[in-house]
């Protein structure tokens, strides 16, 4: 693995320099053309602020996973898995594919449907560059289960447009979605490296580092924010890394745990009310979390810690049924959360501290 250290840094390097270069040209970009997100509604940020910001995070993971392909080759780990290049292919038209519908979106406001017929397309351009869930390690005994190809395709459709919607939901509060990617994109490196998938370890750094060049301006208070651009791109990025290099499906859902029991628990509340699904609505827990009165840093850095803690224990735990205890208790410590925070009254904290303006009754005084 030393040896490969250099190609390692380099890649890293040229995502966050690309995407730290880009990213105020971008800032520029959207306000020249007007597109931009303005206070009101849901959205309760200060001032005009441009959201073409994914094109720093694209730019920067594109330039740096073509670096694999033209560094010395002294420098690059050995491609040990013949279909390596055709998969990388895929990731890059995936991404690239899904960047740009995210752009007209940001242009046009389009409304769900076209967002969901954009996704399932980009996943079946997922599958045809053979990223998709085949095979499980079985959790309750020894060996693999393999999956028919009708079910490969529905879990496959369904994993990526599950992470797309997941972590374009997340984009609701300055540096969330960026910052909780990178941590994503940061665990699965590690577990390829030390499975000894060095190859494929440099596509989750090359993330790693489009986020972080990413993250000093849109990080609270953001100068710029990412769009669907950002948020599609990054979903799909993270969906197509989790399964490149032996499905590290586990290791994702462990690291997005919450924000994915959020999507499922946002889901489950709308339609019991009577609702639908949508994409937008201050419902989301982060959003509950900064009505209740804790500030955005407060609630950005407290997501960046429980995704670390669990993604930390998809490396610690190499024991199948541990592994799904800790789903399991992944899932009550969120599922907790959730309901303590739709419980809360708005106001009841500010700045994360119990506020004394609040009545006896929960209501100001």
């Amino acid at each position: 693995m030393t040896q490969y250290l250099p190609s390692f840094a380099v890649v890293f390097a040229i995502g966050v320099l690309v995407s730290l270069s880009v990213a105020p040209w971008a800032k520029r970009l959207g306000q020249r053309l007007d597109l931009a997100d303005r206070p009101g509604g849901r959205r309760q940020h200060r001032g005009v602020i441009p959201r073409l910001g994914g094109i720093a995070m694209y730019a920067g993971f594109t330039a740096a996973v073509l670096a694999t392909l033209i560094l010395p080759g002294r420098w690059l780990p050995p491609r040990l898995d013949p279909n390596e290049l055709t998969r990388l292919a895929g990731l890059l038209l995936g991404t690239t594919a899904i960047f740009i519908f995210g752009l007209v979106d940001d242009w046009l406001q389009l409304p769900s449907r076209p967002q969901y017929l954009a996704q399932l397309l980009s996943a079946v351009i997922a599958i045809a560059f053979i990223i998709f869930i085949e095979r499980i390690t079985n959790p309750f005994g020894a060996g693999e289960i393999v999956f028919p190809w009708p079910v490969v395709w529905a879990l496959t459709i369904f994993w990526f447009t599950g992470m797309m919607n997941t972590v374009n939901w997340l984009d609701g509060l300055d540096g969330l979605a960026a910052g909780v990617s990178a941590i994503v994109a940061a665990f699965i490196a590690i577990h390829m490296v030390r499975e000894g998938q060095y190859s494929v370890a440099l596509l989750p750094v090359a993330l790693v580092g489009a986020t972080v060049g990413f993250l000093p301006y849109n990080f609270n208070p953001a100068k710029t924010f990412m769009g669907s651009n950002g948020s599609y791109f990054l979903g799909w990025a993270v969906a197509a890394l989790g399964i490149i290099g032996g499905a590290k499906v586990a290791t994702v859902l462990l690291a997005m745990g919450l924000p994915i029991l959020d999507v499922a628990w946002l889901i489950y509340n709308r339609l019991r009310q009577g609702g639908k699904p949508r994409f937008n609505g201050r419902d989301h827990l982060h959003h509950r979390l900064l009505d209740i009165g804790f500030t955005q840093r407060q609630i950005v850095l407290s997501y960046y810690a429980f995704c670390a803690a669990f993604g930390a224990l998809a490396l610690f735990l190499e024991n199948r049924m541990q592994k799904l205890f800790a789903l399991g208790v992944l899932g009550l410590a969120a599922l907790l959360l959730l309901i303590w925070a739709s419980r809360q009254p708005a106001g009841k904290y500010h700045n994360g501290k119990p506020n004394g303006k609040m009545g006896e009754h929960g209501g100001q005084e």
